[in-house]
């Protein structure tokens, strides 16, 4: 005999109920283990993915005439053409510590550049070409830039301003000239190799050759870093010599020259070693020296008793307006300026005419004539207005006196002055002033691109390269890149 339990009926539905949550929870449990393992694989394998899309930013660069410029693409890198190693190597110094040894040229390399050139307050709108050819390498420059670089914009910047081919020629003939008269070491002449180096580099830089010009850039670079070469060695300071008082002249001349070079470099992306601390050395030499009088003097001297001449003091202010241009920071700047100019127009003559260094004195050899009224007068347009009452005097005085005569008697040194403040002033007077200098500088340069000595000699222009910069200097002057002037 068997003996079987039986469950009551209530018994089974409980066991039932039971049973069928314990399967419920079973799945439950199932999917939530499940998910859970899901999400730590998903947050070990999704970072390595992901895939991270870069935001792509286009700007609209305004550049005026882009499409008439019909030139090669901006290039990153430049690739310049191979040439000699003695022309393509430059001594520059890389520390403050002064070393024969040289360094290459400096590192070329343009990044994506502005096509924003300067404030409009102190460029001109006048630049060069570079060489002939193919714009001498411009197509690494900004269009906007490179369409005053062209021959053809020039062109018409001197037929606008009274020049002719005749005078890009000229140009041309003399910038080839120096480029033969070069010395290894990139000065030039052999008396006073910083100032006249300062010379023909503001020449060059006037025609637009920079560092990236394919006929001159040799040419350039080796200047620029001779005169880097001279400042670092000497703390700031640039002459052939400093056992003569009249080596600032040199030094200012020098500063200009460098400061223009800054600027050019810096709106092409050139990092040149040390030509940023050179400007701002040289530059912020000139403020601390200057005489109580607010001129400059012979020596820089602070305190001589006939305080200052305004023949030093010309040029000083000219290398200081360059190196504003640079937008560097210089301590006195502008306390220096004002006292600059009102020593200046201390120099002025009741007659409009500028004095050496007192009203009625002109200098040695000149007589009467006031022949550094272009030189105060250009002092006073740069560094106040044109539309000042004592640049305007001045004016009226060259319309006046001015005489330029190359076979009787020409001051090379005055008209350098005169030429830049006359097209600065423009109307009749720069018309009548440009008719009476222009063809006679044509007509007689030398076929290798020099000037011969004027008839009257003296005046410095014993030297082939003074006189011959100053006359480049003179028929650049209807397209020059000129940061001192607007």
């Amino acid at each position: 005999m068997s003996i079987h339990a039986h469950l009551s009926p209530e018994a089974e539905e409980r066991l039932r109920v039971q049973q069928r949550n314990a399967s419920i929870s079973s799945v439950v449990i199932s999917l939530l283990v499940t998910l859970l393992l899901g999400l730590i694989l998903a947050f070990i394998l999704l970072p390595s993915l992901s895939v991270e899309v870069s935001t792509i930013v286009t700007y609209n660069a305004i550049v005026e005439d882009v499409e008439s410029l019909q030139e090669k693409q901006i290039n990153n890198q430049i690739q310049r053409k191979p040439s000699a190693p003695s022309s393509s190597v430059a001594k520059v110094i890389a520390s403050s510590t002064p070393s024969p040894v040289a360094i290459p040229v400096p590192d070329d390399a343009v990044p994506a550049p502005s096509t924003d050139f300067g404030s409009g307050d102190d460029f001109g709108d006048g630049w060069g070409d570079g060489g002939d050819g193919g714009g001498g390498g411009f197509g690494n420059i900004p269009a906007s830039m490179r369409k005053r670089c062209s021959e053809q914009d020039r062109l018409a910047r001197l037929a606008t301003n009274g020049g002719t081919r005749k005078c890009e020629d000229s140009v041309m003939a003399a910038l080839r000239y120096f480029k033969k008269t070069q010395h290894k070491n990139g000065s030039w002449d052999g008396g006073n190799q910083v100032g006249m180096t300062g010379l023909v580099l503001l020449a060059y830089l006037g025609h637009c050759e920079t560092p990236l010009s394919e006929e001159f850039g040799d040419n350039v670079t080796s200047a620029i870093a001779y005169l880097v070469n001279v400042n670092i060695q000497n703390k700031g300071r640039m002459a052939s010599s400093f056992q003569t008082d009249k080596w600032p002249y040199e030094h200012a001349i020098a500063a200009y020259a460098l400061a223009e070079s800054l600027t050019f470099c810096k709106q092409l992306g050139i990092n040149f070693p040390n030509l940023e601390k050179a400007v701002a050395d040289s530059i912020q030499w000139i403020i601390n020296n200057q005489h109580k009088s607010g001129g400059w003097d012979y020596g820089y001297a602070e305190n001589s008793g006939r305080g200052g001449d305004l023949s030093v003091t010309a040029w000083q202010l000219q290398a200081l307006k360059a190196g504003h241009a640079t937008r560097l920071d210089f301590h006195n700047y502008q306390k220096c300026i004002t006292n600059g100019i009102n020593y200046v127009e201390k120099c002025q003559n009741s007659n409009g005419g500028f004095g050496y260094y007192h009203t009625t004195k002109a200098p040695a050899g000149d007589g009467n004539i006031f022949t550094l009224t272009g030189a105060g007068t250009l002092c006073v347009q740069q560094h106040r207005n044109a539309a000042t009452s004592s640049a305007r005097k001045g004016i009226r005085y060259l319309d006046q006196e001015a005489r330029f005569d190359f076979s009787k008697g020409a001051n090379l040194y005055e008209h350098y002055y005169n030429s830049q403040a006359m097209i600065n002033h423009g109307g009749q007077s720069w018309r009548k002033y440009n008719a009476l200098f222009r063809d006679q500088l044509l007509n007689t340069q030398n076929k290798d691109g020099s000037w011969p000595q004027p008839a009257d000699g003296g005046h410095n222009t014993e030297s082939v390269i003074y006189r011959t910069a100053l006359c480049t200097l003179m028929l650049e002057v209807y397209y020059r890149f000129l940061p001192g002037t607007s």
